[in-house]
């Protein structure tokens, strides 16, 4: 048996190429230029954190400036030794703020304080080559009074250089970075620019931060602590005050309402705010985040529950985990956690309203109930708490169903909005209870209502039910008018339609065309067995069923029925009863099939030719005399 030896291989480190790193950055990892400024105070404010672990009474100063081109920020932190500085400022990956590093405070110390840190993934410096040909960092360090001054000096094209200075070139700890615009990047240093990114990122950070424009004035502070809503007020009227301008200024609307939300124990402050104008439930808004003070994210999608469209929050929290670029949250069980604490807050304002302030609720249904019936449909729980303020449109007017029920244990409803507008006027006045679910939503959340409301009964509209409600006329009436009738059913026969006399309000409508789902399927299933082949035509014709089919009701209340029924001429009868037929429809503003529009257009010829040959015979009459 022979056997055989491996040589140990030898490790070799990974290269990276420092303009493929920034092109990877600036095109995939961060989606703005933009981030370099918050990178930039991001590493001051840990820096000032990591000295406050050791010196917790040590100075909190940063200072952000622009002159000439140049961004540069000074902090009292924590600073680096030359050792340090190769190790952290050029190597990729490695961070400060870990635990284990070694390299701020000792092991203890950064496992005590590296929560309390920012940046978490070893590349925010080197994240400003987005927009800078050269970054210095002069820096010195806390931990080691002895230790000199050191400058790092890096480019773009990815080498640098360590060198210590002086100790009168800095004779405190402390950290300043002068980042040099690149070309084609001018526009990210100019002061207003800075200022206002500064702002944005740190308005809320624990720090005091000043800004200088380079123009001889006094810096003037960028944070603006506590949050407004974290602030005392006079009044809650003040502060509603207050919120809706802070609303006005980051959002660019007035709200509707504000809502608090405070999550002491998963370390979430902040408020959502009503959307004033109706928007999609499919558009996601995007909230507004800060991460222990620093702006995460103004995109925050996955932030409240689907069914909270209508409102945009803003918050911070100093538990949520940021995703690699910093500009948003990673989904996990502390978000889930924290998104259905957060839609609970908003569930609970809306109960809040439904119980103690009804004219509020209404305001907000009124510009939201479509989205709000729309997430219904998939959210038991806000179906429960919604549905008996929603508003529909009803045979007894705008109303909740709550208080439509209230006069209806038997609710009838509609597909369409113009069979609704058909049947509603004579619906009131016969008391059948119809809702008008044509529009968007409403068929799906009726066909909920009986598991929030087990007591009432839902059903669509038929024929039948409405015909039950309106009054018979009396048999010696029916029985004077049989020819007629028979006449009528004679002429709709090939229509599908039957016709019945009935006495209803308002006395106005002659006529009324009714159907319901299974008349027009018995329709179709007509249609489709006369244009079908044998084969067809037999399965089909199997098919048939005893579905009732649609009415032509017609009113015996109306004048213009009982002159129709009593015309000697059975011909210009049919004719009329076709024409009466041929209203109702286009008055239920159904689609006209091709044998209608036969039928409408015969109608409206025959009585044409009647009307003509009336005028013929009398003008001869008049030749004659």
């Amino acid at each position: 048996m022979t056997s055989t030896s491996t040589s140990p291989s030898t490790p070799h480190s990974f290269q990276v190429d420092l303009r493929g790193l920034v092109d990877l950055l600036s095109h995939h990892l961060y989606s703005s230029p933009r981030v370099y400024v918050r990178e930039l105070l991001q590493n001051a404010v840990d820096a000032i954190t990591a000295r406050h672990a050791l010196e917790p009474a040590a100075e909190v100063r940063i200072r952000l400036s622009v002159s000439g081109g140049r961004v540069t920020i000074e902090d009292s932190g924590i600073g680096l030794t030359a050792d340090e500085a190769h190790s952290l400022l050029a190597t990729i990956g490695r961070s400060s703020k870990r635990a284990g590093g070694g390299s701020d405070l000792n092991e203890q110390g950064v496992e005590a304080t590296r929560q309390e840190f920012l940046g978490q993934f070893g590349i925010g410096l080197l994240a400003c080559f987005v927009v800078a040909r050269q970054i210095r960092v002069v820096t010195r360090s806390a931990r080691d009074p002895h230790a000199a001054p050191v400058e790092w000096l890096a480019t773009d094209d990815g080498s640098y250089t360590v060198r210590e200075l002086p100790h009168d070139a800095r004779p405190e700890p402390g950290t300043t970075v002068v980042l040099e615009a690149r070309p084609g990047a001018a526009e990210w240093a100019v002061p207003a620019k800075v200022e206002e990114l500064a702002r944005d990122y740190g308005s809320l950070l624990p720090c005091e931060i000043t800004f200088d424009d380079g123009e001889g004035g006094e810096p003037r502070p960028i944070t603006d602590r506590p949050a407004v809503w974290d602030r005392p007020f006079p009044t809650p009227d003040a502060r509603r005050v207050a919120l809706a301008g802070h609303c006005a200024q980051l959002f660019g609307f007035t709200p509707l309402d504000s809502i608090d939300l405070d999550l002491p124990v998963a370390g979430v402050r902040g408020v959502a705010y009503v959307l004033p104008e109706p928007t999609s439930p499919a558009h996601r808004a995007g909230h507004r985040v800060h991460l222990k003070g620093m702006l995460l994210t103004e995109r925050a999608d996955n932030l409240l529950p689907d069914w909270a469209f209508f409102v945009r929050a803003v918050l911070d929290t100093d538990t949520l985990r940021p995703t690699a670029s910093r500009e948003n949250l990673y989904d996990d069980e502390t978000l889930a956690a924290v998104r259905d604490a957060l839609g609970a807050r908003v569930r609970g304002w809306l109960a809040e309203l439904a119980a103690s302030d009804p004219d509020r609720l209404a305001a907000f249904l009124q510009v939201h109930h479509l989205g709000v019936k729309s997430m219904a449909r998939h959210d038991p729980d806000l179906l429960g708490l919604m549905l008996p303020w929603l508003p529909f449109e009803t045979s007894d007017g705008s109303m909740s169903l709550q208080e439509f029920a209230a006069a209806h244990t038997d609710i009838h409803f509609t597909r369409t909005v113009e069979e609704f507008r058909q049947i509603a006027p004579i619906a009131a006045a016969h008391g059948l209870g119809v809702i008008n679910a044509g529009y968007t939503y409403d068929a799906d959340l009726l066909a909920l209502l009986p598991a929030v409301r087990p007591e009432l009964k839902v059903t669509e509209l038929d024929a039948g039910a409405v015909t039950e409600r309106l009054d018979p006329v009396p048999t010696s009436a029916e029985l004077a008018l049989a020819p007629f009738l028979a006449t009528a059913r004679t002429r709709l026969e090939p229509q599908s339609c039957d016709v019945v006399l009935r006495a209803f309000q308002p006395v106005a409508v002659p006529a009324l065309y009714l159907d319901d789902r299974q008349a027009r399927q018995e329709r179709d299933r007509t249609a489709a067995l006369e244009s079908a082949d044998s084969l067809w035509s037999g399965i089909l014709g199997a098919l048939r069923g005893s579905a009732p089919r649609a009415r032509l009701v017609l009113n015996h209340n109306n004048p213009l029925i009982r002159r129709i029924a009593a015309l000697p001429d059975e011909a210009l009868t049919g004719t009329a009863v076709e024409s009466l037929y041929g209203q109702a429809l286009l008055m239920s503003q159904r689609p006209l099939r091709p044998a209608d529009s036969t039928l409408l257009n015969r109608a409206f010829l025959g009585l044409l030719e009647w009307a003509t040959h009336s005028t013929d015979d009398r003008d001869a009459q008049e030749g004659q005399k």
